[in-house]
């Protein structure tokens, strides 16, 4: 009975390590850069938005695994299946596919900048182009890994040691508890211009359309709902305080600061360390810099995976016996990947124009990935009666869908915006404009979905009842 016991918590911790490549995806580079920046900007003030794309992103990530588990199909082969047949087919999977790919290879030169900046700061004499070859050298090598689980737990090891570097250097610069309870649970936006768009920064960093893929990809066969669940809630809650852990250290740049003079500072790696230093010590600069070399380690690696994987379940094909009969492609993608970023990472240049065309396409899949996941859980076809979302986990999905829209709205507004001349749109006015127009969407969207379902529950108890 005691070896059983033991064994049962041994698997437990494997399920959750395994899991944990989640959050190994989501907390990268952008979301320290986002994080600090909202820390020092802000203070305490928009911990709530992490709560809330914390909880957003366990509620898509548990919707996208539940119906790979009851339907038999990840994300991507259910968004194919969806469309079989229709017009939109060929351009949907293009755009989901391209979209992912471009936004995986843009940010994969931040991902491996972000973690040389970090290593640059326990070592900042060591040459910044020999640590890019290192970091490829581990990256490839991770990734030729046969075993995807084998995968999983490496990266999810990774996650614990960044967890303990960041939750650390918060603890010890002992933050203000009141005001840390009072931002988590009490949501509000500051009149500072730019605050709202901050806010779905947060959202944006935790909750990325890749990972969506990425974590109904991991599904194995022998997966049950309860596993999942567990794994998935520790794996994102815990990627959630390390990001609410990265938001308390930026806070230390301006602690006692007025709003004007935070307002002012201009926000800075370099300007962060020398404030650890001041306020913790040295040792402060040394597991923050770890911390972030994990944070883009992680994502170097998750991003030419989730690449592969999502090309691999819209584009495989398989043989009579169910082999994969072009599963090396799919490998190479994610070396491709890899190999951009390294490449722009030696030349220590950031790829500006497809980092916006990514933002473009990733604002336009989030949200469509986010309604699609809506309908999938509320299809009694897919999921079976008894398994389609209660009213509870709908509300949360309705709240989600809009935030996600929002999102989607003003990045690709933004794009768009950029790359136009002698544009301006305030960024108060471009917040409210998104979330009123989401907003119509939603309820739009939410109508149909819940009729439809309505329908379809009516239509399959009546053959039930006929076949009786």
């Amino acid at each position: 009975m005691k070896f059983k016991a033991l064994n049962k918590v041994w698997s437990r911790i494997l399920n959750i390590l395994f899991w944990s490549i989640i959050s190994a995806a989501f907390i990268g580079p952008g979301t320290v850069t986002t994080a600090t920046k909202a820390g020092s900007d802000f203070q305490f003030q928009l911990l709530w938005a992490l709560s809330f794309s914390t909880l957003a992103c366990l509620v898509l990530q548990e919707a996208s695994a539940r119906s790979t588990i009851y339907s038999g199909m990840n994300l991507g082969q259910a968004i194919k299946y969806h469309y079989m047949g229709k017009r939109a087919q060929v351009p949907v999977l293009v755009l989901i596919v391209g979209a992912i790919i471009l936004g995986c290879a843009a940010y994969e030169t931040g991902n491996i900048l972000g973690s040389v900046e970090g290593i640059a700061l326990v070592f900042p004499k060591l040459d910044k182009r020999l640590i890019v070859g290192l970091i490829a050298l581990i990256a490839g090598l991770a990734l030729s890994l046969k075993s995807l689980r084998s995968i999983a737990n490496f990266m999810g090891s990774f996650v614990f040691i960044m967890g303990f570097t960041f939750i650390t250097t918060a603890v010890v610069s002992h933050p203000p508890v009141e005001e840390i309870m009072k931002g988590l649970v009490m949501p509000s936006l500051p009149e500072t211009p730019g605050a709202g768009l901050l806010v779905l920064g947060l959202v944006g960093t935790t909750v990325v359309p890749y990972d969506l893929f990425l974590g109904s990809n991991v599904v194995q066969k022998d997966t049950t709902v309860t596993d999942m669940r567990i794994g998935i809630s520790v794996a994102v809650i815990l990627g959630g305080i390390i990001s609410m852990a990265i938001l308390c250290v930026g806070t230390e740049m301006t602690r006692g600061f007025t709003p004007e003079a935070a307002k002012n500072l201009e926000f800075s790696y370099k300007l962060l360390s020398n404030t650890l230093v001041l306020n913790i010590g040295q040792w402060a600069v040394y597991v923050f810099g770890f911390g972030m070399f994990a944070a883009g380690f992680t994502s170097a690696i998750t991003s030419p995976l989730a690449s592969a994987l999502t090309a691999r379940s819209i584009f495989e094909k398989k043989d009579a016996e169910g082999n994969s009969k072009n599963g090396h492609v799919f490998k190479w993608v994610s070396y491709a990947v890899l190999a951009i970023g390294v490449t722009l990472g030696f030349l220590q240049i950031k790829p500006v124009p497809a980092i916006v065309a990514a933002q473009a396409f990733n604002g336009l899949i989030l949200p469509f990935v986010a309604i699609f996941l809506f309908m999938v859980v509320n299809n009694p076809e897919i999921m079976g009666v008894k398994h389609v979302n209660g009213w509870f986990s709908n509300i949360f999905m309705i709240v989600v869908t809009w935030v996600t829209l929002v999102l989607g709205i003003v990045n690709v507004t933004k794009s768009v915006i950029s790359l136009m001349e002698d544009v301006q749109v305030s960024p108060d006015v471009l917040f409210g404009s998104a979330s009123a127009l989401a907003l119509v969407i939603t309820v739009i969207i939410t109508i149909h979905i819940l009729l439809k379902r309505k329908r379809e529950i009516q239509k399959m108890l009546q053959q039930s009842q006929q076949e009786k």
